[in-house]
C-alpha cells in the first residue's frame, strides 16, 4: 500500500466508555517503507464553537483515536499544521514506565464500545 486518501474520524475519549468529541476528517496518508505521514482536514470545516472545543481537547491531551470504520482505528498525536484547519497526525507511542494522563486514559484501548456519539455532522 502506497497510501490512502478518504474519510475518517478523529475521536477524543475521556476513558474507555466516554467519548467527548467526534470530528469528521479527510485524510491523506502516504507510506514509505515502514514509515507513514498523514495530513487531515476537518470535513465539514469546524464551526467556531467546534474549533474552540477541539482546541481545548488538544490542550488537555493531543492524542485522538483515528477511525476508518468500526473495525479499524489507531491512536494518533494531532498537531495543527497551518491554515484552514490542516492537521498533521503521527502514530501514538506509549512510553513504558510513564504514568501520563493519556496512558491512563487509553490503557488497553482498542476501539472503545459504545461508539462515540453517532455520526459526525
Amino acid at each position: 500500500m502506497d497510501g490512502y486518501e478518504g474519510s475518517a474520524t478523529l475521536e477524543w475519549w475521556a476513558n474507555r466508555s466516554t467519548c467527548l468529541a467526534r470530528f469528521g476528517v479527510r485524510v491523506a496518508i502516504h507510506v514509505t517503507g515502514d514509515d507513514w505521514t498523514c495530513e487531515a482536514i476537518p470535513e465539514p470545516p469546524l464551526s467556531e464553537e467546534d474549533r474552540e472545543g477541539f482546541g481545548f481537547l488538544m490542550k488537555l491531551d493531543p492524542v485522538f483515536t483515528l477511525g476508518f470504520d468500526e473495525e479499524s482505528a489507531l491512536l494518533v498525536n494531532v498537531v495543527p499544521a497551518g491554515d484552514h484547519g490542516r492537521l498533521t497526525l503521527t502514530a501514538f507511542q506509549t512510553q513504558a514506565g510513564v504514568d501520563s494522563s493519556h496512558n491512563k486514559r487509553r490503557a488497553g484501548q482498542g476501539r472503545p464500545v459504545p461508539s462515540c456519539g453517532g455520526a459526525p455532522e
